[in-house]
């Protein structure tokens, strides 16, 4: 045979084994290329190994994380694991392949996730974008954390968690269709549930910690201790009266609490702010000297007199006889509750949280002439008006009752003594005189 002919058939053999080798290629198997070259398109050129035939492999289908530069991370002459992922070309044009390597990490990937899930266990990863409806996570492969699974509590701003890394709970697992949910909240629930055992175990009554206003509700406010939540009813707030915790807490404000009592077996922990705050009565005799003018805040109004809170959590009576120069007939007459107004300290007692005050003290008394035309008008209406006037004497009497009923002698700080005796032996002392 002549040298052409052998050439020739070399030729054809070739071809032969390059057809042949075509056929061995099919997409979804791995193979090893080595990097022919690197084009303007960022793409790279490889050699299958054992084919004779080419591939190409996009920059995108180069890794699992972002590649700016194709050349940053890989060179001519470099070998690859790489998953074929389609023909590229006819078999008249000779053919080749499109490979990547990013699609056989992210197979080893979601192999990696199926065992960790199989076998109960969490994964951590980074926040890479917030989307409507959640979080996406780079688990090495995309993961989706739906905004209900993103902590224990309503998150109404979730971008505070784009760039955190996070552990997660695989909730679902679906390598054929890219699908991968986690949870964060289990997380935090099974961290706070710990937590919780262990301060429950810890705190007792009487203790004072530190905490931070977590939830504020009509009745009171939700204190965290670090894992576990307290209330502290709207009455152990301050020792004045509050209408509603917003009035003086904010969420996330810190504070100061006593425990109250911790009742493991219901979970409740009470707990009070006005116990670790300073006794409104400590010092009053100094703040409050006999004979002092001090600025006062009408609380509550009796048949008896005005109630007047004088410093936060102190109140100090203003006898009905202490109202006034002239008659009335209850402090409603000339008070309403919620009047400021001046008063004079009569008497101070810190032992007993007593304080007597007085409103006509300072003021001017009214000349001896305009009170015996008063009393000649009194006098002469009282002749008038017997039969009414012991009516009224009756339902005064029957209001005093029913007044006194409600502010009983311990919660005024007075007994009924302290509240008429000193005045009226004052006002007859000031008749006598006149």
């Amino acid at each position: 045979m002549s040298e052409n002919g052998t050439s020739q058939n070399n030729e054809n053999n070739d071809l032969l084994d390059a057809l042949n080798s075509i056929d061995t290629v099919k997409v979804g198997d791995v193979v090893k290329g080595e990097i022919l070259a690197i084009d303007d398109d960022q793409q790279a050129i490889v050699g299958i190994a054992d084919t004779g035939v080419e591939g190409v492999v996009p920059k995108k289908e180069l890794s699992t994380k972002p590649v700016d530069d194709i050349k940053s991370v890989i060179k001519v002459g470099d070998v690859l694991d790489l998953v074929v992922i389609s023909r590229i070309g006819s078999d008249k044009e000779g053919g080749s392949y499109l490979l990547s390597q990013r699609r056989l990490e992210a197979r080893k990937v979601w192999d990696d996730i199926q065992k960790e899930f199989e076998a109960g266990n969490t994964l951590t990863a980074p926040v890479t974008q917030v989307v409507k409806g959640g979080l996406v996570v780079d688990a090495g492969v995309r993961g989706f954390v739906p905004a209900s699974m993103v902590s224990d509590h309503f998150v109404e701003d979730l971008a505070q968690f784009k760039g955190q890394t996070l552990e997660f709970k695989i909730v679902e697992i679906e390598p054929s269709e890219n699908r991968l949910i986690l949870s964060h909240r289990a997380i935090v629930e099974k961290q706070r549930a710990a937590q919780k055992e262990e301060i429950m175990a810890k705190l007792t009554a009487g203790d004072v910690v530190d905490g931070k206003v977590a939830r504020l509700t009509n009745f009171g406010a939700f204190v965290d201790l670090g894992g576990v939540d307290g209330l502290v009813h709207v009455s152990e707030i301050a020792f004045e009266r509050v209408e509603k915790p917003s009035d003086v807490l904010k969420v996330g404000q810190d504070v100061k609490v006593k425990v109250l009592s911790v009742d493991a077996d219901r979970d409740r922990i009470s707990l009070s702010i006005k116990q670790t705050l300073p006794e409104p009565w400590d010092g009053i005799e100094d703040k409050a000297p006999q004979g002092s003018t001090l600025d006062g805040t009408v609380k509550r109004l009796t048949s008896f007199g005005a109630f007047v809170e004088v410093f936060p959590g102190v109140e100090g009576l203003v006898h009905i006889s202490q109202i006034s120069h002239q008659h009335i007939a209850t402090p409603a007459d000339v008070l309403k509750v919620g009047q400021e107004i001046k008063v004079k300290v009569l008497d101070v007692r810190p032992e007993d949280h007593r304080l007597a005050l007085s409103i006509k003290a300072l003021e001017e008394k009214p000349q001896s002439g305009d009170d015996d035309n008063e009393n000649r008008n009194t006098n002469r209406s009282r002749s008038n008006n017997d039969g009414g006037n012991n009516n009224r004497r009756r339902s005064n009497r029957n209001n005093a009752e029913t007044s006194t009923a409600n502010a009983p002698e311990e919660s005024t700080g007075f007994s009924l003594g302290d509240l008429i005796g000193d005045s009226l032996k004052k006002d007859m002392e000031d008749n006598e005189n006149n």
